[in-house]
Parts: structure tokens; sequence; C-alpha cells
């Protein structure tokens, strides 16, 4: 069964950074295209950035340059490193499968970011 930990999130000025980190769990993670998604209240989740399993990497046009997605397969995780953050990336991060979300989505890990 596929578990899905996200962690790393918080509350943090506007032009903060954060990094976010998930260890899924019940795959063969070397093997699987990994994504970061969010949801901001009142909006539909979206797909933020993807990396495959090889490292290429894709990114939504409004984090591009700001966020880096990225993994190490040794440990089993996938990052996402958030800088310059904006109020607009107030949201719940989930990582899941890339491009499409195939894995149960997990708790999710809150960032705020205050202007």
């Amino acid at each position: 069964q596929v578990q899905l930990v996200e962690s790393g999130g918080g509350l943090v000025q506007a032009g903060g950074s954060l990094r976010l980190s998930c260890a899924p769990s019940g795959i063969i993670f070397k093997l699987s295209a990994m994504g970061w998604y969010r949801q901001a209240p009142g909006k539909q989740r979206e797909l933020v950035a993807g990396i495959t399993s090889v490292g290429t990497t894709n990114y939504t046009p409004s984090v591009k340059g700001r966020f880096t997605i990225s993994r190490d397969n040794a440990k089993k995780t996938v990052y996402l490193q958030m800088n310059g953050l904006k109020p607009e990336d107030t949201a719940v991060y989930y990582c899941n499968g890339y491009p499409t979300a195939t894995m149960g989505w997990g708790q999710g890990t809150q960032v705020t970011v205050s202007s």
C-alpha cells in the first residue's frame, strides 16, 4: 500500500524560503516519476512541479525560476525547494505520482506566506 508523508511546511514571510520533503513508501521509488501539487483555499489542486525517474524536471509557469524539485533515490525522498515565496503560494502541498496523481493522497503540508 502506498503511503505519502509530506513535511517541511510552515509560516514564512514573503520572499522567504522553505524546503518540502516527501518520502513515499510502497513504491519502487527509483523507477517512479514524482510530482508536487498544491491546493489553495477555494481552488482546485494543481500540479506545481514534476521530476521523472531520470531527473527531468518540469514546472508550472508561476513557480519557474523560484522552485526547484529534486530527488534522492538513496533516501527515497523527493524535495521541493521554494525560494522567493509569495502570498499566492499559500496552499497545502502534496506529493504524488507525475504527470498523473495515481497514488492516494497524503495529508499534505501547509505552506503559509505572509505579506
